[in-house]
């Protein structure tokens, strides 16, 4: 199982960024996708779930109407919109699959 995690940077407040996250190693439409995040310091915590054909999602209340989870079983790929992102959004983002396999992880900053 690999998961490979892109699209992290530094942004101002308010605007956007979309991560990537390109799976290999696994039957990747069997399973849940889940976008995790940390920040130094602090326990991990959830921030959005897909189910397998990406018809059920779930997202952490502090992300509710800003973020958006998608995945394309095509390309193998699970994507997070971040929308209106906010000083409190700065951490490292990570891809998980069921099971307990992470990514590396993206750095978001989000500063002015």
């Amino acid at each position: 199982v690999q998961l490979v995690e892109s699209g992290g940077g530094l942004v101002q407040p308010g605007g956007s960024l979309r991560l990537s996250c390109a799976a290999s190693g696994f039957t990747f439409s069997s399973y849940l996708m889940s976008w995790y995040r940390q920040v130094p310091g602090k326990e991990r915590e959830s921030v959005a779930d897909i189910g397998p054909s990406g018809n059920s999602t779930r997202y952490a209340d502090f992300v509710k109407g800003r973020f958006t989870i998608s995945r394309d079983n095509a390309k193998n790929t699970v994507y997070l919109q971040m929308n209106s992102l906010k000083a409190d959004d700065t951490a490292v983002y990570y891809c998980v699959r069921l099971g307990g396999f992470w990514g590396q992880g993206t750095q978001v900053t989000v500063s002015s």
